[in-house]
């Protein structure tokens, strides 16, 4: 839309539209408020400067209004509001006739575009539905083309097929001839060699001489196989069978001739090693028994396998001759050996990759040597199987020294070599400990062998095999070696309480202490400890042997019922021994009672004597307190074990961790019971002491105020005091040796049975009523 005004807008122009304002996305409703927009401004600013004109605007002033003049006004009025009416009117009705003409010429261009595009459609399906039937006929064309190919293809191929199923079958037979040819030569006689083809006498040609050597070999042990099934003539058979037994011995010879005339010039190249030349001979030697002999040549020869280099292992190993070998010395040793074995496995594993056709069959064929012949060779030297019946004497080895210098010395000084055994230990402890030391370093040793590469062969199973005869009297072993290790501490210790008891003076009773002393040690957590610590070792060697927790369970629950018996044993038998000085002290007491009649002199002896005998129940009673404080916490250490060592290795087995459970609960009752047999006692010594301080020491005058009037004197009595301290004394070591519920049970008896004696003890004598 397009409008002309001049600057001062007083000339206007009739507003002009053209085609173009109606392109693109036309609305009537925009055109006309674009106009409207356009066009009213400049009306309502005429009307303000015709108002102003005539003084309307003008007559407003302060508030108030001035009225214009009625001629004025009337002219106002009768001027129109909207001048441009006119001229829009006549525009849109021009406009409207050329949007009707222009209507009416785009529906005649659009009739005739339709009517062309209509044409054109028939034109266009016409012509696809004639590419159609084109496109029909060709794809036919090339359907019975592809048939036609495929079955000259098809032709092609049968024919090609049957040309080379012919050339093979023509090779074949050449080659059966040829075969049958050189057969014959080998059907001659049997023996004789010399007439045969230069193939099998030129030493240029041996590959080739050895290849048709095993096909002549295989062609006449099948042909021999397939006759021995055919029913024929017997005559044909034997006639058959003769011919090719000549011609497969007469082969058999050659071909071990050749099998030896190669490995010869096989270990010359090995000697120099050319690895070309053996790779060369080895190749041809895989012919004969697909290399097993050859392989097994190659191994055997190998300077690992010397006589002397495995008498250095075991010097090496074990020491000199005649040394007894140390578990660490041993371990040492063994890796040395492993070590030295590994790398030389690996500078073969090159050499033989380098030269034979299968390396993982040679390697095989090494490693099995190795694991077979040089490892058992030094295990049979290191483990020598202990007796578990009657162990050899410590004359023919069956004990060995360990270190312990200084006992040893202490033992020659006082002339005493009966300790001579506390310082051996037990052929099975020994046996033992090497065992687990050969069976750690060979499994380290098995998992370097695999680590090199050792084909198909069970590295695993071949090393386990090594030890099952170990195995299988293992746990014995381990029982036998924890019996002798008791065996040889119990003698340790009867031997030093018989020689502190030689040197000691002044001993009650001193034949039949020293049968005691004998028979059972004195109690010492040191001992329990070193019980414990003997179990703890058998228990790691077996968590080495048996890595299945069933297997390990099983293994472990013997062991540690050992352990309970010995400490069951060794606590009850110091329970005993203290229990024996309390008898012996109350046999005393009750030997020096005297009767009412006896002579001053007797009389004094007899209170000497039973001054004696109550110095013997004090220390009785003492030493059993100590030996029930020793009990506890040998006790502890021993339930401590479990928990920590034992207790989680059960579980696996069902039953096991409660069977074990039981049994140490049966091991502590019977403990309990000696304990409470013997505290008893110590209850009887207390009351028969206090009793005897009483009535030696009580007199007559003590509950009685003197009659003078003079007043009652209320320190304790000599009777009183003695028996306080007396108390004092030996209660001191009950709340040391006991605690918890086993003091408050002690002390509630004790007390009773005082309070009664006390009471029995005031009836006897007269009170003051004061």
């Amino acid at each position: 839309m397009k409008e002309i005004r001049d600057g001062t807008q007083s000339n206007r122009t009739p507003l002009a539209l053209d085609v173009d304002d109606f392109k693109g996305d036309f609305s009537f409703d925009d055109t006309f408020g674009n106009l409207v927009t356009e066009v009213l401004p400049s009306c309502l600013e005429k009307q303000v400067d015709s108002l102003e004109g005539h003084g309307i605007i003008d007559g407003i002033s302060n508030g108030h209004m001035r009225a214009p003049s009625m001629s004025n006004a009337g002219k106002l009025l009768s001027s129109p509001l909207f001048p441009e009416v006119d001229a829009l009117l006549s525009l849109f009705k021009n406009s409207s006739s050329q949007l009707v003409e222009q209507k009416r010429q785009v529906d005649a261009k659009l009739s005739n575009l339709t009517k062309e595009v209509s044409v054109q459609d028939l034109k266009h399906r016409k012509t696809l539905a004639e590419l159609e039937k084109g496109v029909d006929g060709l794809f036919g064309s090339f359907a019975r083309l592809d048939s036609r190919i495929s079955s000259v293809g098809h032709t092609a191929a049968k024919i090609g097929d049957h040309l080379q199923s012919a050339d093979t079958q023509r090779e074949s037979a050449s080659q059966t001839i040829e075969l049958i040819k050189y057969l014959m030569e080998f059907n001659r006689s049997a023996g004789d060699l010399t007439q045969l083809s230069p193939l099998f006498i030129d030493d240029n040609r041996v590959a080739e001489a050895a290849s048709i050597a095993q096909k002549l070999r295989s062609f006449a042990d099948e042909d021999i196989g397939r006759q021995k099934t055919t029913v024929s003539s017997a005559v044909g058979n034997a006639t058959l069978h003769i011919g090719l037994e000549v011609a497969i011995t007469n082969l058999q010879e050659y071909c071990n001739a050749l099998e030896n005339r190669l490995l010869a010039r096989f270990d010359t190249a090995t000697q120099k090693h050319d690895l070309s030349t053996m790779g060369e001979y080895g190749k041809i030697l895989s012919q004969f028994n697909r290399g097993t002999s050859a392989m097994q040549h190659y191994v055997g020869l190998r300077p690992m396998f010397d006589v002397a280099v495995m008498n250095a292992d075991a010097k090496l190993v074990l020491g000199d001759e005649g040394a007894q070998p140390s578990p660490s010395n041993v371990a040492h040793g063994l890796s040395s050996m492993f070590k030295e074995i590994a790398d030389t496995v690996r500078k073969e594993a090159a050499t033989i990759a380098a030269v034979f056709p299968s390396p993982k069959d040679v390697m095989s064929i090494l490693v099995q040597r190795v694991l077979e012949d040089r490892v058992p060779k030094l295990l049979e030297k290191l483990l020598l199987k202990p007796s578990l019946v009657n162990p050899p004497p410590m004359a023919e080895g069956g004990l060995v020294l360990v270190s312990d210098v200084q006992r040893l010395f202490i033992s020659i000084r006082r002339g005493k070599y009966g300790l001579w055994l506390t310082l051996l230990l037990p052929l099975n402890v020994q046996y033992l400990r090497l065992l687990a030391v050969a069976y750690e370093k060979t499994q380290e040793f098995d998992k370097e062998l695999r680590s090199v590469g050792c084909g198909d062969l069970d590295v695993e199973g071949l090393t386990e095999s090594l030890f099952l005869p170990h195995k299988d009297i293992y746990i014995e072993c381990e029982q036998a070696s924890l019996k002798q290790l008791y065996k040889a501490k119990m003698d340790e210790l009867r031997s030093e309480s018989q020689l502190s008891s030689s040197e000691s003076s002044g001993t009650i009773g001193r034949s039949k202490g020293a049968s005691i002393v004998l028979s059972n040690p004195e109690i010492s957590v040191t001992v329990v400890t070193e019980f414990v610590r003997w179990n703890e070792e058998a228990i790691s060697r077996c968590s080495l042997f048996y890595l299945q927790p069933a297997a390990l369970a099983a293994s472990i629950k013997p062991i540690f019922t050992f352990l309970l018996d010995q400490v069951s044993q060794y606590i009850i038998g110091g329970l005993e021994r203290a229990r024996e000085g309390l008898t012996e002290a109350a046999a005393l007491r009750e030997k020096h009672l005297l009767g009412t009649s006896v002579s001053r002199r007797v009389a004094a002896a007899a209170a000497s004597a039973a001054e004696n005998a109550a110095a013997a129940g004090e220390s009785s009673f003492k030493s059993f307190m100590a030996s029930v404080q020793r009990c506890g916490s040998s006790v502890a250490i021993l339930q401590q074990y479990f928990v920590n060592s034992i207790s989680r290795r059960l579980l696996p087995v069902d039953g096991a961790h409660a069977a074990s459970s039981e049994e140490m609960a049966t091991t502590m009752s019977r403990a309990e019971s000696v304990a409470c047999k013997g505290l008893q006692q110590c209850i009887e010594t207390v009351i028969a002491e206090v009793e005897r301080l009483l009535s030696t020491e009580q007199k007559a005058t003590d509950y009685r105020s003197p009659d003078d009037g003079i007043i009652p004197d209320h320190r304790p009595t000599s009777a009183c005091a003695c028996a306080v301290a007396y108390l004092s004394r030996v209660l001191e070591s009950a709340f040391t040796g006991l605690e918890g519920l086993n003091k408050q049970a002690f002390l509630t008896e004790l007390g009773n049975r005082l309070h009664k004696g006390l009471l029995n003890h005031w009836q006897k004598f007269i009170f003051n009523p004061r």
